[in-house]
C-alpha cells in the first residue's frame, strides 16, 4: 500500500533538479553505473551517492550489482500511484467528453457520406 509518508517521500525526491536530471538520464539509460551518473554531475561522487540515497529511499531508482559495478534503474511506479491518486479522478470526465466529441464526429462523418450517396 502507498502511503501519505511513502507519497511525501517521492515529493521531496523530486523537488531537487539534480534527482530528477538523475532520473532523466536513467530513463534514457537504463542500467547506468553509479560512475558514469556521477560524471554528467559537478559535484562530488559523494553528492551523488546522497541524491541516489534520496531517490532510493522513495522508491524512484533500484540498483543491481554486478561484480563491483551498481546498475541503477527509473522506477516510475511511485510517480504512476500519484498520478492514479490524483489526475486519474480528474481526467475521467474529460475522458468522457473526449469519446462523446469523437462518436459525434464519427456520426457526422457517416452523414456527409451518406449525403454524399445521394447525390
Amino acid at each position: 500500500m502507498f502511503t501519505d509518508d511513502d507519497m511525501s517521500a517521492v515529493f521531496q525526491a523530486l523537488s531537487h533538479e539534480s534527482r530528477r536530471k538523475m532520473l532523466d538520464i536513467l530513463k534514457a539509460k537504463p542500467g547506468c553505473s553509479v560512475g558514469a551518473l556521477a560524471q554528467e554531475f559537478d559535484v562530488s561522487r559523494i553528492a551523488v551517492m546522497n541524491h541516489l540515497s534520496v531517490l532510493e529511499q522513495a522508491g524512484l531508482v533500484t540498483s543491481e550489482k554486478k561484480g563491483r559495478t551498481r546498475h541503477l534503474y527509473l522506477n516510475a511506479v511511485p510517480i504512476r500511484m500519484i498520478q492514479d491518486r490524483w489526475l486519474d479522478a480528474y481526467s475521467e470526465p474529460f475522458a468522457g467528453r473526449l469519446t462523446s466529441i469523437k462518436a459525434m464526429a464519427e456520426a457526422a462523418v457517416r452523414q456527409d457520406q451518406g449525403d454524399d450517396d445521394n447525390e
